[in-house]
């Protein structure tokens, strides 16, 4: 197959950063596209845990998961793992017997799936890894060693500095406004909103929230799920060591000086018409009865970002056969996904092979 000219990588997160670093690398004109700054939507406002743990939903899901998890270890061989990859596992606890009855459950499938998983107490804990968490000390405690969290941010910076060092081309607060195809029906030319236009041969969708308004533009139907979700950053000395999920919030540590709040019971508060800043003190607040120790800690940010999922739950990644040049790289997870779709769609793009891991979650399954 001949090897595309020009490609246009619409939305600059986790995913379209990992797409663009792997087709320039294996020698192909890539050209970064973004509305805003790279990594700065939602990548920067994710929970940003790497992990097959919580994706038992389907086989085939867990399974490109946890090629994800291998697939961020080898990039951190590749640019080094720096300030962005911190693989030091994932603590998860409940306060009530049927969440507890359901993560044990789920964690001995994982483990008959051959997925690492060790069961503690409350105590052994709070003795071994985590001496801050305030947590009884029977309670079952699952530890995920091979889990990890990423700073998304700080990788689509390392990855796209690569892109541009070899001779991409990076636009950012740049939107696309129309994308022209020939008579054939293929992508041709891309127009921004700063009034240039490109000519390209081959386009990545990989706008995000934003992915369906790309797709209509190349008369493609992309359904979306609308789930928003809030996260907050404070500022403490941190206390813990890992990401975790403890009953009613899911934190981790953001650096040495910050952490990072997340909570689905908050979540659901979003659409009654609370502030961000109250929910951010709801999250600060479940934090606090976890780790004490955060009673001195103040909230930074909060924000409320909208993830990018396609209508049934699974990503949608791969050529679209109506419209040739023009493929889709749209999912949640994406920071657990986006080295492995990255890979796997740039040597799609590059050569035409579709890789069977990518199976499920081909484009064409909506229909149009």
């Amino acid at each position: 197959m001949k090897p595309p000219g020009r490609v246009a990588v619409i939305g600059v997160g986790i995913l379209g950063a990992c797409v663009g670093w792997n087709l320039a690398r294996r020698g192909a004109e890539v050209v970064l596209i973004d509305a805003g700054r790279p990594g700065e939507g939602v990548t920067n406002w994710s929970f940003s845990w790497v992990n097959a743990g919580n994706k038992t939903v389907t086989r085939p899901y867990f399974d490109l998961n946890v090629a994800g998890m291998a697939a961020h270890r080898e990039l951190a061989g590749i640019i080094g793992p720096d300030s962005w990859w911190h693989p030091s596992g994932h603590l998860r606890w409940a306060d009530d017997p049927v969440a507890e009855a359901k993560f044990l459950e789920t964690a001995e499938v994982l483990g008959s799936w051959g997925y690492r998983v060790e069961v503690s107490t409350g105590a052994e804990v709070r003795r071994r890894l985590e001496p801050a968490l305030a947590l009884p000390a029977e309670v079952p405690v699952l530890l995920y060693p091979d889990e990890a969290w990423v700073h998304g941010r700080h990788l689509v910076d390392r990855v796209v500095g690569q892109v541009v060092a070899g001779g991409g081309e990076l636009r950012s607060d740049t939107e696309v406004r129309d994308i022209v195809t020939g008579a054939d029906g293929s992508v041709r030319t891309v127009s921004l909103s700063d009034g240039s236009r490109l000519d390209v041969d081959v386009i990545v969708n990989a706008a995000g929230p934003s992915a369906s308004h790309v797709a209509g533009l190349v008369a493609r139907q992309l359904p979306m799920r609308r789930e928003p979700g809030v996260v907050t950053r404070i500022d403490c000395a941190v206390p813990i060591h890992r990401a975790m999920h403890a009953p009613h919030i899911e934190m981790r540590p953001d650096g040495d000086a910050a952490m990072v709040l997340h909570s689905r019971e908050i979540d659901a508060l979003i659409d009654t018409g609370e502030e961000p800043a109250e929910l951010a003190r709801l999250l600060h607040e479940l934090a606090r009865r976890v780790v004490p120790d955060l009673a001195d800690s103040r909230i930074a940010q909060a924000q409320v970002a909208h993830r990018p999922i396609p209508a049934d739950g699974f990503p949608s990644v791969g050529a679209v056969p109506s419209v040739p040049g023009y493929y889709e790289a749209v999912s949640h997870s994406g920071i657990t996904l986006g080295p492995v779709i990255g890979r796997l769609l740039a040597a799609e793009i590059l050569t035409g092979k579709r890789d069977e891991l990518l199976a499920d979650f081909r484009p064409e399954r909506f229909p149009q």
